[in-house]
């Protein structure tokens, strides 16, 4: 075969052109530091690349954005477990101290003011939020634990209590001995109270989660739906939820209804009424609480769960009513019961309100269903792996704490304005010489003396009661602050595997991807090199031809 000149050429300009691609190749590598510019390049490393890069992208989201979000969120949480424990501890301190019966004036005072600042504190800690979101109240992070401010909204709620809800209450009947004043001792009212006047009552009662309570006449029917009601011919019809009732399950496992209660003020000493009456059921709604007679008592304590049927809990006592003024820091109750509510109006003159019916909303509709579950809220850590950041509020926020301080509080305050009535009246009885004041003022003596030492046995045992429920209380958050430092340790360890694999898919990564600059950067200068070589030669066997031998 006769090689001709144009071969020789045509052969010398592809070689060196494969010489400068390389050359090219090797440059471009060089300065991206990637093996490859473009997937036809290498498609297996481009397929390689596609992968790890993806599960680095997954790493990254997870370890530097997902796992410090849940982080900061557990650690916000348990600020606020902290504070509500150092709160609890700081009451169950001031139910020790005040169980001794050998309190002083001054340490009554103390211990009164104490409870106080505890009682308009305990709950602002449940409060907390995180980047705006509220970290105690389950999927409604955007709704406050507590109202923030006075509210004037309609609530009818449902609380799920159980027979140990039901404690024993014990009131002194003392009549007005405790307003006594320099000026009115004299008065009808007060001269008249002896000491055989002054008298203990105890009965039975259920302590609601709130006070200041909607009077019967106040409440708006079907908000909460309706009730089996015998119509008083033994049809048993459904009744709108008018008025606050008590709902329980008795021996055959049917729900029965207590209603039609008799309400009572706590100024008409209703505990007198209540343990006179064995029968008696009495709403008392300034104090919240009901009362109930010993009758109903035993009924009541008689309810027991049936194991046989899981589709509901018979133990349960379901007690509902309704509030519509609420206090700065009470507790919204969307976030413990089955509830719901109406926005109102309130006329300041009258204090009337005016109800907006269109603006029914209904709460947790399913807390009556013993297959609930809670709002748990839970951040994705990694592949395939989720965490629960939040505690809900009916964890570790029981409104029972709020209510037992009140229960210390008044117990305290009883004894507190009985001991400034007596020094008031021994002060008025040293001044004055008339011997008709000064028989009044014995009588009177005597009878708050004889409410002094009732109130005082009350107020130490209340006390002592108070230790119990806060250590209850205590156990409550301290297995909350577990709960959460549990997560905390399980993120920890999730974050220290997720930094080992971002490690390692990161190396991965760059051992497909990244290029080695010495062995590039050598093999650059041996493809110049060889370019430049391959010029020089073909341009010197290029310089001859046939015409040269002929």
């Amino acid at each position: 075969m006769r090689i001709t000149n144009k071969i020789m050429q045509r052969n010398n300009l592809a070689n060196i052109n494969t010489n400068k691609v390389l050359e090219d190749k090797l440059t471009s590598q060089l300065s991206s530091e990637k093996k490859i510019i473009r997937p036809s390049d290498d498609p297996v490393i481009a397929i390689r690349a596609l992968r790890l890069r993806s599960n680095v992208t997954e790493v990254t989201q997870y370890y530097s954005k997902n796992i410090p979000d849940a982080t900061s969120w557990l650690k916000v949480t348990e600020d606020a477990l902290s504070s509500l424990s150092s709160i609890i501890t700081s009451c169950q301190n001031d139910c020790t101290k005040g169980a001794n019966g050998d309190l002083t004036s001054s340490d009554r005072n103390t211990i009164l003011e104490e409870l106080k600042a505890f009682s308009s504190e305990i709950y602002k800690t449940g409060d907390a939020d995180y980047a705006g979101r509220y970290v105690f109240t389950g999927y409604r992070t955007d709704t406050s634990l507590s109202f923030q401010q006075q509210t004037y909204m309609r609530y009818q709620m449902t609380e799920q209590l159980d027979r140990t809800a039901i404690d024993s209450v014990t009131h002194v009947k003392q009549g007005d001995i405790a307003t006594w004043t320099a000026s009115n001792f004299n008065d009808t009212a007060h001269s008249a109270i002896v000491e055989q006047d002054v008298e203990k009552s105890t009965c039975y009662r259920f302590r609601l989660s709130y006070n200041d309570l909607d009077e019967a006449g106040e409440y708006q029917d079907d908000m909460l739906g309706t009730y089996k009601k015998d119509d008083g011919a033994g049809n048993m019809v459904d009744t709108p939820i008018g008025e606050p009732l008590i709902q329980y399950y008795d021996a055959a496992g049917v729900l029965q209804t207590i209603d039609n209660m008799t309400e009572i003020k706590s100024t008409a000493d209703p505990y007198s009424a209540a343990e006179a009456d064995p029968d008696s059921v009495i709403y008392v709604p300034d104090t919240g609480e009901i009362l109930i007679g010993k009758n109903v008592y035993d009924k009541l304590m008689a309810t027991k769960d049936d194991a046989t049927t899981g589709d509901k809990d018979e133990s349960q006592i379901l007690i509902t009513y309704q509030k519509t003024e609420f206090r700065a820091e009470d507790l919204r109750p969307q976030h413990f019961f089955r509830s719901a509510s109406m926005e109102v109006e309130r006329d300041t003159a009258t204090g009337n309100f005016t109800v907006d019916t269109t603006s029914l909303i209904r709460y947790n509709e399913s807390y009556l269903d013993t297959t609930l579950e809670r709002q748990s809220i839970e951040y994705d850590v990694g592949f395939n792996t989720t965490i629960r950041v939040n505690s809900t509020a009916d964890e570790c926020f029981k409104l029972g704490i709020g209510r037992e301080i009140d229960d210390l509080v008044n117990a305290m305050q009883a004894v507190v304005d009985l001991e400034t009535t007596i020094s008031d009246i021994e002060k008025k009885k040293a001044a004055t010489t008339d011997p008709g004041e000064l028989e009044t003022l014995q009588k009177q003596l005597d009878a708050a003396n004889k409410a002094f030492t009732y109130q005082k046995d009350i107020a130490q045992k209340r006390f002592e009661q108070g230790i119990t429920a806060m250590q209850g209380y205590l156990n409550d958050t301290s297995l909350a602050i577990t709960n959460n430092g549990t997560r905390s340790s399980k993120l920890a360890l999730i974050e220290s595997r997720l930094q080992n694999q971002k490690t390692t898919f990161e190396t991965l990564q760059s051992q497909n991807e990244d290029i080695d600059i010495t062995e590039v950067a050598i093999s650059l200068e041996s493809a110049s090199v060889t370019y430049e070589a391959a010029l020089m030669a073909t341009s010197k066997i290029m310089q001859n031809t046939l015409l040269n031998y002929l």
